[in-house]
């Protein structure tokens, strides 16, 4: 087969990791990988993998962006690809209207996933307008068939985003060299209990809470160290001003880290003793929150979207109410003193997540067109 994927950028994000993970597993089943989109840091990773990536502005919210309409539609006449995989909602519609405008009978066939509870509008509609739709959880399928109900239910198909073991086992210990380095850039951490916060700095994902809770335990007497790692959109920096302000105010400066973007994470999580995930809104899956249970680490989280899909599964006992602070500072307080011990991810692993995807694809190639 011959598969386009197509999204904004390749930075940082779910959607990027995905689009690459996909790509270098069609690569290395002996298919051919392109990828279209503005480009970004991980365009590297993705030729190293054996994909062909095609710059295109296909982020830019502008009327001028329709102007790429044409170059879409005269690329997927040229290329012929077997399947067209959309993944975000501006470079899907133009995407949508370049493969209208084939031939019926000569187009790729498509593919879209919907990765989040979008704006229930006409803008984000044209995420079910696949002919296979993947939902990247159980939560984000009730929400496509609910907010979109002229969508089949019987092309939407659950595919849970998925967590490469082997990469993050059970037990996993840093390297020396790392826990050496770790040590001398944090000597305020020495001897304390790392509690990890780790989500990108916005409101929504509950970095208020965390640190709310975080007072309370030092309030306690325990001797427990905040870890907040995540960096806040360029356009947003005043919420971390008002985060360090809240950490001021409740008198917990010393016991709180901003790490910002890391990119050692796995080894972060290795040495936490508790994960969190306290996100206001649901997630529509949580892909760190599995990546924390996979290393054997318990995580505490608000009971609702794909995380809790994950923990009803992995483990059940870290499930606390959305806004329950006093729930998990009680739930963090038993773990402290008996670490339990998550069950295996296995039924989100990253190799099923790859081959379920490739299912797919294969399956709408071999059936008629509507």
């Amino acid at each position: 087969m011959k598969i386009i994927q197509i999204l904004p950028e390749l930075n940082a994000g779910g959607v990027e990791r995905g689009t690459l993970e996909i790509a270098a597993h069609l690569v290395r089943e002996g298919h051919e990988s392109l990828v279209i989109s503005n480009g970004g840091r991980q365009v590297a990773d993705l030729e190293k993998a054996g994909s062909r990536h095609i710059e295109m502005p296909v982020h830019r919210k502008a009327l001028a962006s329709l102007g790429q309409i044409p170059r879409l539609r005269k690329l997927f006449a040229t290329e012929k690809p077997d399947i067209i995989h959309l993944r975000s909602r501006l470079p899907a519609w133009l995407a949508w209207l370049a493969w209208k405008s084939l031939p019926r009978n000569t187009r790729p066939r498509l593919v879209t996933t919907v990765h989040g509870f979008y704006s229930v509008n006409a803008y984000s509609a044209v995420m079910t307008k696949g002919e296979a739709v993947i939902a990247v959880s159980e939560s984000v399928r009730d929400y496509i068939l609910k907010n979109y109900p002229k969508t089949p239910s019987a092309k939407v198909r659950v595919i849970h985003r998925g967590v490469d073991e082997a990469l993050n086992p059970p037990g996993f210990v840093p390297s020396a060299k790392w826990l050496a380095q770790w040590k001398a850039a944090h000597p305020q951490l020495e001897g304390r209990i790392l509690l990890l916060m780790p989500a990108r700095l916005t409101r929504w994902k509950g970095q208020e809470d965390f640190l709310k809770l975080v007072a309370k335990l030092i309030a306690l007497g325990e001797p427990v160290h905040g870890l907040i790692v995540g960096e806040p959109h360029p356009k947003k920096l005043a919420f971390l001003n008002e985060l360090k302000a809240l950490a001021t105010t409740l008198g917990i400066t010393e016991h709180v880290t901003f790490a910002g973007h890391r990119s050692d994470l796995r080894e972060i999580m290795a040495i936490s003793s508790v994960v969190y995930s306290l996100s206001l809104d649901p997630e529509a899956f949580g892909r760190v929150s599995l990546e924390a249970l996979a290393l054997g680490k318990p995580v505490i989280a608000y009971d609702h979207g794909g995380v809790a899909e994950q923990l009803r599964v992995i483990f059940q006992q870290g499930l606390v109410e959305v806004r329950d602070v006093k729930g998990a500072l009680d739930l963090t307080k038993k773990f402290l003193k008996s670490s339990p011990i998550p069950n295996s991810i296995e039924m989100f692993s990253l190799e099923g997540m790859l081959q379920s995807t490739l299912d797919v694809y294969h399956t709408l190639i071999s059936q008629p067109r509507a």
